[in-house]
């Protein structure tokens, strides 16, 4: 059982790891004055939604 919670964290660890430089890449681009481009934005929120809806499932 030791092993599946040391797992189950490591993955968790990743996946906040994950969006945190998602965030970060994005948060980048706008203090760079950079345009927000839409598309980019939708297809992120459309695979943390579908990231989400699947891990919710299991």
């Amino acid at each position: 059982m030791h092993t599946a919670d040391v797992l189950v964290a490591d993955v968790m660890q990743r996946l906040a790891a994950t969006f945190a430089d998602h965030k970060q890449e994005r948060e980048g681009q706008w203090s760079r004055g950079e345009q927000a481009n839409t598309e980019a934005l939708r297809l992120a929120l459309r695979h943390y939604r579908s990231f989400f809806n699947r891990l919710l499932v299991t």
